[in-house]
Order: C-alpha cells, then sequence, then structure tokens
C-alpha cells in the first residue's frame, strides 16, 4: 500500500489537495482512504459529503474517514485506570467516569496515527492519503512516534523487567517501590504500537508531499520544512503550488507567484494547482484542480558513511540538509547517540554500528550536506593481526 502524507502552511490549501488526490486516485480505480484528524468537518465540506468517525464510502474507490479524538481519549483512560486500579486504591483517588473526560490537546495527532496504523494493517486500500495538520505540528507528529519510544527504551528499558524476581528485594535495598508488572507490559505495548506507527511512516512506500501558496510567506515555510524533514531523513516527492493565478489577474500578484515558482522548481519537482476564483466544493472543482496522484519516487533519503579508512583514516557520514547554516547547525554526541540541531529543529539518532565504535573528528557543511568524520577509537576498533 502507498502512503501519500499531505501538509503545509496553515490556510495553504493542504485538505482541499488532499481530498482532490484522493478522489483522483478512486477515479483511476485505486481503491483509496482519506484521513484527517481536524475536529471540525473540513474534508467533509470539501468533499461535499459528511465525513466522521466511522470510515464512509463517499464515492466509488474512495472512503473518508475523521476518527473521534475524544472517545479515543476515553477509551485509553479507562483502560489504563483498569490496569493501574490497585495503585489508585491505594493512593485514595478518585476514578473519573467517561462523561467527564475531553480530549487533551495533541489527543486529535495520536488518534490519527493510531488510525494511520490501523488503515495501513488492514489492508483493505491500496492508497492511504492522510491530511496532516499544519507543517510545524506535522512535523511534530511524524517525529512523535521515534520519540517516544526512545523516552520508554531510557526510563523502563526491557532488560530490567528480567529482575522481576529479584524486585523486592531491590526495592528494600532502594528504599522505594520498584515498578510493577503491570507498568512494563504497559511499555511494552506501547512500544509494540509505536513501532508499528513508525514503520508505516518509515516505509519507503509513503511519502510526505508538501502544499503552498507560492509567494514570500510560502517560500519560507517551504524552506523551513524541508529542513525539518531532512533531520528526519525525508524529503518532499512533489511540492504542489496551491491557488496558482491565471496570467489575467493583477500583475503584482502574478509576479510574485512566478518569483516563487521559479525558486521552487530549482529544487522541487513542483506540480500547479489552478485558482477556481472561489472555494473548491464537491466532485466538479475537486476535479478541475487535477491533483498530482502517485508517482514512483520515495520520500526516503540515505544516509550513507563512507569508508575513508585507507585514504585519510577516518569514516565520513553524509547527511544531507539542503538549506541549513552553518552557524544554526550543533552536533552533541552522547554515547551511541548523535544530537542534530539545525536551526529551530533538533533530533537525536543512533549511531551506526560502525561509528559507535569511533570518536568524532570533525564536521563540514558543503553543498548542503553535513559530513561528520569519525576516526576509529584504538581501545574499540578491532585490531589487524
Amino acid at each position: 500500500m502507498r502512503t501519500i502524507l499531505i501538509t503545509g502552511p496553515g490556510g495553504s490549501g493542504r485538505t482541499t489537495v488532499a481530498a482532490a488526490t484522493a478522489l483522483a486516485a478512486a477515479r483511476e480505480g485505486t481503491r483509496t482512504l482519506v484521513l484527517s484528524a481536524d475536529r471540525t468537518d473540513t474534508l467533509g465540506t470539501v468533499l461535499g459529503v459528511p465525513t466522521g468517525a466511522t470510515p464512509a464510502q463517499v464515492a466509488e474507490n474512495l472512503t473518508a474517514w475523521r476518527p473521534d479524538a475524544t472517545a479515543g481519549f476515553r477509551d485509553d483512560l479507562a483502560a489504563f485506570q483498569e490496569r493501574a486500579s490497585h495503585v489508585l486504591d491505594l493512593l485514595g483517588a478518585s476514578r473519573l467516569d467517561p462523561e467527564e473526560v475531553t480530549p487533551l490537546p495533541g489527543a486529535e495527532e495520536l488518534t490519527l496515527l493510531r488510525a494511520l496504523r490501523d488503515a495501513a494493517l488492514s489492508e483493505r486500500h491500496e492508497l492511504l492519503v492522510v491530511d496532516l495538520p499544519p507543517v510545524p505540528q506535522a512535523l511534530a507528529l511524524l517525529s512523535l512516534p521515534e520519540e517516544l519510544r526512545r523516552y520508554l527504551r531510557r526510563l523502563l528499558p526491557a532488560e530490567r523487567q528480567a529482575a522481576a524476581g529479584l524486585r523486592p528485594v531491590l526495592g528494600r535495598l532502594a528504599g522505594v517501590p520498584m515498578p510493577s508488572e503491570w507498568l512494563y507490559e504497559t511499555a511494552a505495548r506501547w512500544d509494540t504500537e509505536l513501532g508499528a506507527v513508525q514503520a508505516v511512516l518509515a516505509d519507503r512506500g509513503a511519502v510526505v508531499r508538501l502544499v503552498a501558496e507560492p509567494g514570500p510567506a510560502g517560500t519560507d515555510a517551504v524552506h523551513a520544512a524541508s529542513l525539518a524533514l531532512a533531520l528526519r531523513g525525508l524529503r518532499p516527492d512533489i511540492l504542489v503550488a496551491s491557488r496558482v493565478v491565471p496570467e489575467d489577474w493583477p500583475a503584482g500578484l502574478v509576479a510574485q507567484q512566478r518569483k516563487a515558482l521559479e525558486e521552487w522548481q530549482e529544487s522541487y519537482d513542483v506540480r500547479s494547482v489552478p485558482h477556481l476564483g472561489h472555494d473548491p466544493r464537491g466532485d466538479d472543482d475537486l476535479t478541475a484542480l487535477a491533483a498530482p496522484v502517485v508517482n514512483d519516487t520515495t520520500s526516503t533519503v540515505e544516509w550513507p558513511v563512507a569508508d575513508q579508512l585507507a585514504e585519510d583514516g577516518v569514516l565520513v557520514w553524509h547527511i544531507p540538509l539542503p538549506g541549513a547554516v552553518r552557524d544554526e547547525l550543533d552536533l552533541i554526541r552522547r554515547g551511541d547517540e548523535l544530537v542534530v540541531s539545525a536551526g529551530q529543529f533538533r533530533r537525536i539518532v543512533p549511531l551506526p554500528s560502525a561509528l559507535r565504535r569511533c570518536t568524532v573528528a570533525g564536521a563540514a557543511l558543503r553543498e548542503g550536506e553535513l559530513r561528520i568524520r569519525f576516526a576509529p577509537d584504538p581501545v574499540l576498533w578491532p585490531r589487524t593481526p
């Protein structure tokens, strides 16, 4: 199954493009599901058919689904209270009733990730089109499974679960209660669920597609989004230029858009979607947009390690970061991880196995690529007989 993750600046028309993309694919005979996490039914307004918590067929080969974050959050909280019942009873805590539960900030994003995982595992569809939130929230959403799994493994390492029989003894020695079995079981279940979501997002069949209206604000947003995606080893498969006006519109607006389009075409596969003179609604308008559907590219970008031991005595890790500024880059080695910061964005990545036995010997930013040199640590590196 192919997955198209669509995002863009707020007000760029990303939901419209997502709906048009899904409809175009469905008309080509592809079984398509379009997902949205908006609390308001923006997707349904564009499609001309209401969407909700239950997947519904809105056209031939096209299903729309807007998962209910409130119901999902309520179910998760109820399950947590059930598993932690003995702890809550010891603390004298009062249970929350389902009727008084409202979703916390971020519940929509978590609900969307779960729906994305379920849709990918169901194999009922050939194409999944996801209307992601605006760029900042979408980028945080894409990184969430990886970050949460890292936190879980640091806070509750799986190897400690093997010492279950020693926990009472360790608890007396430490003077504090040790984590109980249900906590490790919960962490393991969350790790499994997050791993399934991470696998969907990391699949080479999943692409990230940017939508932006050509102009100064759109150009800035595309630049920032591309850098943040690059830090996650991703690049947009297509940049959709939305609301492109015809030549007979005001000359200032036309010139502004043409300038942005020319700049984008130097770095991206740009597809233009016309301005219809009104907000698109229904099948006819979405068809008139002629949104691009599926291509054979991938958003995955490799970070290769080049062996230059024979020439320079180092291994070089190549990390493409188009648009990065040298003064805004920062690197920190922490054990077997590397903290990479580029402007306002940061990612903690595990080192490839060969580099874990090396020390950092320097780094340079050249032609939009970060090149980090690693020298073998004589203590850890295998010696040649």
